[in-house]
C-alpha cells in the first residue's frame, strides 16, 4: 500500500464460467465488464487500494454479454478505458486467493465489493471462505457493497450455504428458510437483480430459465428486497454497513454510495 493511499478494498470476483438452468443444462456465465471494473476504477480514483480475490486466485472471466459498448452509455472512449483497466491494470492482474487475504488478515481492508454477472449464483453463493469474510466485514460495521448477481453472495453467510442453495435448486424454499435461520443480514434491507430483469437474461442470453430468481433466494434467507418499479432502472440501496444495487446500470451509483460510505468512515 502506497504512502498515500487511504486503504485497501477488497473486491471479490468469481471463477464460474458456467451456470446450472433448468432441464439438466448449463450456461455460459462470467463477470459483467462494468460491473467489475467501474467500481474498482472509482475506489482507486477516490485514493484507495484495490485488492482482487477469488475462490481459487484466477483472474475472473468476463462474460462476453457484457463486454461491449452498451453497458457503458454506448460511450466508445469509457468501454475501451475499461477494457484497457481489466486486461492491463496492475490490481485486475494480481488476483489472491479468498483463503490468503484471509490468512494474511481482514483488518488490512476498509471495506469489500462484490460485482455481478450471474456468476456469484455458482459459486460464491456457497462457499464457506466468502460468509467468512462477510461475517469479518459485518461485526467490524464496515462497507460492505455486491452488485446486480453480487448480492446474492450474501447467502454465504447462512448456516450453511451449500445446502441452502441445493434447497433453492431443489424448489423447497421451506427447507432454505431452515437453512438461513441464523443468517447474518436477516431483516437488512437491499436490492438485486429482479425477477423479470432475469427473464430478459434467460430468454435472450442463456436460452433457458434458471433454477431460482434472485429476489426469491435473499427473501428465503430473510432479507428484505426492494428492486425497481421500472427494470434496468439504476437503483442502490444502504442499510447499515450493507451497500447494494439492482443492476449493471447501478454501476456508477453503487460505486459513489461506497466511497460515502469509506470517506465517512474516515472522518469518523
Amino acid at each position: 500500500m502506497t504512502n498515500q493511499s487511504k486503504g485497501k478494498v477488497l473486491v471479490i470476483g468469481s471463477n464460474a464460467t458456467r451456470i446450472e438452468v433448468r432441464g439438466n443444462k448449463w450456461g455460459a456465465t462470467g463477470q459483467y465488464l462494468n460491473e467489475t471494473v467501474v467500481p474498482a476504477m472509482a475506489l482507486e480514483a477516490a485514493g484507495y487500494e484495490v485488492v482482487l480475490a477469488t475462490p481459487n486466485g484466477n483472474k475472473p472471466t468476463i462474460d462476453p454479454a457484457s463486454d461491449a459498448a452498451a453497458h457503458f452509455d454506448n460511450d466508445e472512449a469509457a468501454y475501451k478505458a475499461a477494457g484497457d483497466y481489466y486486461d492491463n491494470g496492475p490490481a485486475m492482474n494480481a488476483p489472491r486467493t479468498l483463503r490468503s487475504v484471509i490468512d494474511e488478515g481482514l483488518d488490512h481492508y476498509v471495506g469489500v465489493f462484490f460485482p455481478g454477472g450471474q456468476a456469484p449464483v455458482v459459486d460464491l453463493m456457497q462457499d464457506g471462505e466468502v460468509g467468512e469474510i462477510l461475517r469479518h466485514f459485518h461485526e467490524a460495521e464496515k462497507p460492505t457493497a455486491l452488485l446486480c448477481h453480487g448480492p446474492i453472495a450474501l447467502a454465504a453467510a447462512t448456516d450453511d450455504p451449500r445446502a441452502f442453495r441445493a434447497a433453492l435448486i431443489a424448489g423447497d424454499e421451506a427447507k432454505a428458510r431452515e437453512w438461513a435461520q441464523d443468517w447474518t443480514y436477516k431483516g437488512y434491507r437491499m436490492t438485486i437483480f429482479s425477477a423479470t430483469e432475469e427473464k430478459v437474461v434467460e430468454d435472450h442470453i442463456l436460452h433457458a430459465k434458471m433454477y431460482f430468481d434472485m429476489p426469491q433466494a435473499l427473501t428465503a434467507a430473510g432479507g428484505v428486497v426492494e428492486t425497481s418499479a421500472v427494470d434496468f432502472e439504476p437503483h442502490v440501496v444502504v442499510d447499515r454497513e450493507l451497500i447494494t444495487g439492482q443492476n449493471p446500470r447501478s454501476d456508477h451509483p453503487i460505486a459513489k454510495a461506497l466511497v460515502a460510505a469509506l470517506e465517512a468512515r474516515q472522518t469518523a
